[in-house]
């Protein structure tokens, strides 16, 4: 496997958290460059099998050699249907690393980054997806552009920025990195602050382009369903909006945390929270893996 593809963030917390017997059949619905999937075959024995999902071709080139693994081109939204055509009922665990891998924003030809200016704005996950953050930024009315940047990147001048975006490309279309930089440079400060609203608007248009929140619900509502009682589900999350949807989840089966009562009082929710506080990476690996300074784990199991 590629190890410069991308370094797993809370490795060994999160595939600990899974729980892994050596006969467990498994999910892995971000695969990327394999990291994770690797520490789960390294458990499974007979019987065991893992399944890993990445609808990313570039994935294609870390598959491992082995007969307990089967690899599957698709979104993760696709978990239940894909595992039914592999014949599989119910699985033992899943596990989800939310987010970009490095792979991602290091290809200076996907747009993923703001470092890279030449890039065209695309930011698919999939290639061959339609939408791209250009067709966004050229095609979406003033009050859609606002919502998705105030909605997905938490900007707070969103409208301004729709505006005037909305009046640039009257004049000149947007297609590189460089583009979206020059409309946003009168919005962001210098140093850190800039830092931090550039990769806000990014975060924002990738969202939108790979519609990462609608794809979210749909594999955690799917994950519940596959999942055996007792069975685990690990996911790790790298911003407030994923990070949200899936405490709500785990903590009541519903995105909205709106927690239910049965007839006598009790709370009703499907899993059982393994971990109460959030499972953050330590300072060494921190230092060892940047990307993972804002991680967060959480693992329920199924009741």
């Amino acid at each position: 496997m590629a190890d410069v593809y991308h370094i797993p963030a809370l490795l060994h917390e999160s595939v600990d958290g899974m729980n892994i017997r050596t006969d467990s059949i498994c999910v892995d619905v971000t695969f990327g460059g394999g990291g994770h999937s690797k520490e789960i075959l390294s458990r499974l024995g007979k019987g065991g099998h893992l399944y890993a999902f990445d609808q990313d071709e570039d994935a294609i080139h870390n598959i491992p050699q082995d007969d307990k693994f089967t690899f599957i081109q698709s979104n993760f939204c696709y978990l239940k249907n894909f595992l039914k055509y592999h014949n599989v009922d119910q699985v033992d665990a899943i596990l989800a690393d939310l987010g970009v891998s490095s792979h991602h924003f290091d290809d200076q030809d996907r747009g993923f980054s703001f470092r890279f200016q030449d890039s065209e704005l695309d930011m698919r996950m999939n290639k061959s997806g339609n939408k791209t953050a250009s067709f966004i930024l050229n095609t979406y009315t003033e009050e859609k552009l606002a919502d998705v940047f105030y909605l997905y990147g938490e900007l707070k001048q969103s409208r301004r920025i729709a505006s005037v975006i909305v009046k640039t490309r009257k004049e000149t279309p947007y297609k590189t990195v460089r583009d979206l930089l020059t409309t946003l440079d009168s919005f962001v400060g210098r140093g850190e602050k800039e830092k931090k609203i550039l990769a806000q608007a990014f975060q924002a248009l990738r969202i939108e382009v790979n519609e990462e929140m609608d794809t979210l619900k749909e594999m955690l509502v799917q994950g519940l369903e596959m999942l055996k009682p007792g069975g685990r589900f690990a996911v790790i999350t790298y911003h407030s909006l994923e990070d949200r949807l899936v405490k709500n989840f785990f903590k009541t089966g519903n995105f909205e945390g709106k927690i239910e009562k049965d007839f006598f009082g009790n709370f009703e929710t499907p899993f059982k929270l393994v971990n109460n506080k959030v499972i953050v990476p330590t300072p060494e690996e921190e230092e060892r893996n940047p990307r993972s300074r804002s991680a967060k784990l959480r693992i329920a199991e199924k009741r």
